[in-house]
Order: C-alpha cells, then structure tokens, then sequence
C-alpha cells in the first residue's frame, strides 16, 4: 500500500512564484518550501524578494532565490526564467500569482462607464499579459525539460462571478472610496480561460494548469467592507492567506496528479450561493 503522506511531497522540486512578495505570495513561498521545494521569489523590488528568501531559508531549510522582474516585459521574464533554470537545473511547479492595482488608487476603483483606458491597459498588461508571457516561458522550459510540472494561476471570484454592489456601500481601500473594477474582473476572467486553453494544450507534456480563485482577504479594507462583504459569505467572515496555502501546496504536488483545467475556490462559499 502507498504511504499516501508523501503525496504532498515537494522535495527535490523548483518552483517560481511571480508576486512572491505580496499579500498572498509570501505565504505561498513560505507553504512550498516548507513542503520541501527550492523557491525563486520574484517581484519588482529586488531587496524585498532576496529578504523574503532569506527569511523563507531560515525558517524551512530550503533554498531560495530573490529576483526582479517586470512580469509585463519579455525580455525581463525570459532572463528570469533562464535564471532559475540554471540555479536550480529546471522549474516544476509555477505559481503565476502577480498582479497590479496600479498606482493610480482613484482610477483603478473607477466606474465602469468613466474607466480610463490607459488604467486599463496598464492593470492588463501585469494581470493578464503578464501570467500569459510567464506561463509561456515556464511552460516552454517545462516542455524543453520533459518532466512535465504544475501551474497554478491566480484568479479571483470575481473572474468567475459578478460583484454584488451592495459590498461596496461605504466601503474603501487604505482611505479610498472601492468598487469592483471592471478591469479586475475582466483580466481576473482572462486568467480563467487561459488556464482552461493551456491546460488541454500541455496535458500532452505532463503539465496540469490550474486556476486558484480567492475569495476576500483583508488587507487594508475598512471595517464597512468588512462586514458587509462577511455578510455576504457562508462561512460569515473573510479569509486569511493562511487558508490558501493548503490549495496551492495540493495543486503543485502529487495529490493532485489527476487534476488539471479546474478552478479551486477558496471563498467561504461565496460562489455557491
């Protein structure tokens, strides 16, 4: 009989993490290398990403590797993904997590019928641009390299559900009125349904893409958001980055052989009302 604990098992793996130093990211670094994986932490800023591989080798004993890139230009992720390749020797798992809600918090959270383009083309170009030029280049070194891997890609609720706009009613975000953008939920779709196309199109490699869908974490919302949005919610609160580390620790290891093309929702039931 198999010893089914070592299902979960990620020794002798790579894997990338793109928003490696964010809100979730960190976490997922933290998560795969405490299961056994070297881990490259990459995000825009490099001091942050090597500080948090510092910290992620300290506290798992795994390796870990800092790295800048913009997600958003080419050129800057086919250097980073030849990087970790010969680091590590090849990449197996991706975490395609990062994402932008531009600098500009008053133009982000928008009405839909007032939406800037050029917000819009700026908030594309990392949250769905960016995941396809990473899956691509992940996806091209996984097939070069033969041994197959997982790809898990971040989503959103909103990229398999509209907004109630009730959630919003005197809501804001670190001091500014929120909404749900319409370019959130559109490039938060894109990631969905590239996900779908790249997981028929490389299962023929051994590599399984998935898309991890998040509900609402708390993370600089005001107490208005929160109850309303909690109101909202099965469970009856948000989640924690916590809670999401065992789905993507699934997605990227052998307990999940079998699975690739699916959505996992971690949201407390939101999407099952």
């Amino acid at each position: 009989m198999q010893n089914y604990s070592n299902l979960f098992s990620l020794h002798g793996r790579t894997a990338i993490v793109t928003g490696g130093t964010g809100i979730l990211g960190k976490h997922f670094c933290h998560a795969l290398a405490s299961f056994g994986a070297q881990v490259a932490i990459v995000d825009r800023d490099v001091a942050v990403c090597e500080t948090v591989a510092r910290e992620v080798t300290a506290a798992t004993g795994s390796a870990a590797l800092g790295l800048a890139c913009d997600v958003g230009d080419p050129q800057a992720v086919e250097a980073m993904v030849a990087r970790v390749v010969a680091e590590y020797g090849a990449c197996e798992i991706l975490v395609n997590n990062a994402a932008s809600k531009s600098d500009d918090l008053e133009a982000f959270f928008a009405n839909s019928e007032n939406y800037s383009l050029e917000t819009w083309r700026e908030v594309m170009r990392v949250n769905l641009d960016g995941v396809f030029l990473v899956a691509k280049t992940v996806g091209k070194a996984m097939i070069a390299a033969g041994r197959g891997g997982s790809i898990i890609q971040t989503s959103s609720i909103y990229g398999i559900m509209g907004a109630d706009q009730r959630i919003y009613e005197g809501s804001e975000y670190l001091g500014v009125r929120i909404s749900n953008p319409v370019v959130y939920s559109a490039s938060k779709a894109g990631v969905v349904g590239l996900t779908l196309h790249l997981a028929t199109a490389w299962a023929q490699h051994g590599i399984r893409v998935n898309t991890l869908v998040p509900g609402g974490v708390r993370s600089g919302q005001n107490d208005r958001f929160v109850a309303n949005y909690s109101a909202r919610v099965p469970l009856g609160r948000m989640g924690t980055p916590e809670e999401l580390v065992g789905a993507v620790v699934y997605l990227a290891s052998g307990a999940s052989s079998y699975v690739t093309g699916q959505c996992l929702a971690v949201d407390g039931g939101l999407s099952a009302w």
